[in-house]
């Protein structure tokens, strides 16, 4: 079921289609609201209108029909302002191409800089607060090229603090990354949130959504549910965005209960990435992947 949009800042998709010159349609009439002090998943398969929607969020393709309004703005007056900040796949970045961690932080003040983007001293202030923030002050002067994928994530989501973005897009921020960065991760989003910052996470990983995320909008070439997540993150809307992508493990009664007369399930789904759990009817924290695949080699699936 899609909820109605509601008035207010945050990020507003009404009727969004978008068309490539080549004639394909990517998105198709999605609408969602999100409201400010939020962190939201975008949850869908592969080619089901994700990386469309944050390109259209971006203004690097228009909607062909309907409109995306950022707090309160249109597309292209939030991005004259330089509210819109992104933090891409580790794929879209060429690893080897040569500048610092602290230059690529600066990267987020260029909207802030005049004509011939000299660096103001509110700037270096701002890059140092950044990278304070997410604990890459002593790498600073390091080959961005020479992190592991986790401190690449951090000096990422500092430039979008330096560039003080007010939406936040991510997509895949946990690729890649150990367990610890991820909380890392988690643990900054919270805080933006608290300051009243919107963010939209593009991920495959059903398990910690329900751990972070105060809402999702599911998608399949359109927007199949959004709203609060305890709401609408549910089987059922899993399994109209996914399709037959997803698996289904359960274990009850006697597999779980030898000497009592609790008869709940145990339901894990997965697309392969970290699954999501219920217990019941309630959501449990996720498992390793790797239970996952032990089951599943063992011939349990």
């Amino acid at each position: 079921m899609i909820n109605s949009v509601a008035d207010g800042g945050g990020i507003d998709a009404t009727g969004v289609t978008v068309t490539y010159r080549n004639g394909l349609t990517a998105l198709r009439d999605a609408t969602f609201h999100i409201p400010k002090g939020s962190v939201t998943a975008l949850v869908g398969v592969n080619g089901a209108g994700k990386s469309t929607l944050f390109k259209a969020i971006m203004g690097f393709v228009p909607a062909s029909q309907g409109e995306i309004r950022l707090l309160g703005r249109t597309v292209r007056e939030a991005l004259k302002s330089n509210i819109v900040a992104y933090v891409p796949q580790a794929e879209e970045v060429d690893w080897a191409f040569p500048v610092l961690v602290e230059d690529v932080v600066m990267m987020g003040r260029y909207g802030h800089m005049g004509f011939l983007r000299r660096a103001r001293p509110a700037d270096h202030a701002a890059v140092d607060q950044a990278l304070a923030r997410v604990g890459m002050s002593d790498y600073r002067q390091r080959q961005i090229g020479e992190l592991s994928g986790g401190q690449r994530k951090r000096v990422f989501l500092a430039r979008a603090l330096a560039q003080d973005g007010q939406v936040i897009l991510l997509d895949e921020p946990f690729t890649g990354v150990d367990v610890k960065t991820e909380e890392q991760i988690v643990a900054l989003l919270r805080e933006m949130r608290e300051e009243g910052r919107v963010m939209l996470v593009s991920t495959h990983n059903l398990g910690s959504v329900p751990e972070f995320c105060d809402r999702v909008v599911l998608v399949k070439g359109t927007v199949t549910a959004y709203g609060k997540t305890d709401e609408v993150y549910t089987r059922d809307n899993l399994e109209a965005a996914f399709g037959g992508v997803l698996r289904h493990f359960t274990l009850g009664g006697t597999e779980l209960h030898h000497d009592d007369d609790d008869t709940r399930e145990v339901r894990i789904i997965t697309d392969d990435e970290r699954p999501f759990v219920m217990y019941g009817e309630k959501r449990k924290k996720s498992i390793a992947r790797a239970t996952v695949k032990a089951d599943t080699d063992d011939g349990n699936a």
